[in-house]
């Protein structure tokens, strides 16, 4: 987690990232466990807790991030904000305890803007898919 902490600015609760897998110019491997104390799961929904569909394209969105921070891509200072999601399919629900691996493809990344795609997969599973666009920015 801590150096997850180190590539990208978010922090629990909202840190969706548990460790960077791997991670090179064109694919990103991520996963987070998602654990029965997370503060979503209290009101989504308490008699049968799934995580939600935005936080599974977060997840993908950080990992992704996170990635880019790894191999260089994206300077220390540099900030990425949705901007963009598309083609989103749900197929699987994620459920309390499972740990979730998410595969990112570097589709386009400048200095102002990044494409990705991804898929979230429980074991061999997969439970979403999706792709999104993000704004670069300036912590400064």
């Amino acid at each position: 987690m801590l150096e997850i902490e180190k590539l990208i600015p978010h922090r629990k609760p909202f840190l969706f990232v548990d460790e960077l897998l791997n991670a090179d110019e064109t694919n990103i491997s991520a996963s987070h466990v998602f654990n029965a104390d997370e503060f979503f799961f209290q009101g989504h929904f308490p008699e049968y807790p799934v995580v939600p569909g935005v936080i599974l394209i977060e997840s993908m969105a950080q990992a992704g991030g996170a990635g880019l921070r790894k191999t260089g891509v994206l300077s220390g200072n540099a900030l990425f904000f949705l901007a963009t999601v598309d083609n989103v399919k749900f197929r699987r629900q994620v459920r309390p305890g499972e740990k979730a691996r998410f595969e990112i493809t570097n589709l386009r990344v400048s200095d102002k803007m990044i494409k990705q795609s991804g898929k979230t997969f429980v074991g061999d599973e997969l439970a979403c898919e999706a792709q999104w666009m993000c704004l670069v920015g300036s912590a400064n």
